[in-house]
């Protein structure tokens, strides 16, 4: 299980990123990044059982929290999978926001609705960002963005709509870290302005 001597020793701040599998979440690290790819070879600085911490900028890591709800395994897995993003989430003394990925395409599902609960409880800053939105027509997308909204009982501007393809809703995250990191008193760059080496 999770333990505070998995953390990396230089302790930045932290910005985790969750979400049930396939719902684009190495696709939103790359693309924040300017790294291809940076989600699934690079090496990194601290690892823990399934939580990848990526250090960005030498200020900040992008920590990668094991995705949930994939349906071909085990029960005592995804519980465990469970108990290792909640120690985290209890445990972490740098970790400043979490952004929750939910795929545009479908409702919450109760993974999602646990996670904000979690976030909630241990009092957590949250951003629930959409994903995949080039997939859905504006008309569906509206909707699904209503249907979230009331599910997860939020004000439908506090949603991100993200596209990996077109680059829609990056600037807007990237807004949301640095205003966590600033209000924190750091001086801190998130990341360059354009795209970096990778």
């Amino acid at each position: 299980m999770f333990n505070v001597a998995d953390l990396p020793k230089n302790r930045l701040p932290e910005i985790a990123f969750a979400g049930r599998s396939n719902v684009g979440k190495s696709s939103v690290l790359n693309k924040l990044a300017n790294i291809k790819n940076l989600a699934k070879i690079s090496s990194t600085p601290g690892k823990t059982r399934q939580i990848n911490f990526f250090l960005i900028n030498r200020n900040l890591y992008f920590v990668d929290l094991p995705g949930y709800g994939y349906a071909k395994v085990s029960k005592s897995i995804k519980e465990s999978w469970g108990r290792l993003v909640e120690e985290y989430l209890k445990k972490s003394q740098n970790l400043k926001g979490v952004v929750l990925l939910i795929d545009a395409r479908h409702e919450p599902f109760e993974a999602d609705l646990q996670l904000t609960e979690w976030l909630d409880f241990y009092q957590r800053e949250k951003l629930v960002v959409l994903t995949k939105i080039d997939k859905l027509s504006r008309s569906a997308l509206l909707i699904n963005v209503k249907n979230t909204s009331k599910i997860l009982n939020l004000n439908s501007d506090s949603l991100v709509l993200f596209s990996a393809k077109t680059g829609e809703g990056k600037e807007k995250i990237l807004n949301w870290i640095s205003g966590l990191l600033e209000g924190d008193g750091g001086r801190v760059s998130v990341l360059p302005p354009k795209a970096g080496s990778g």
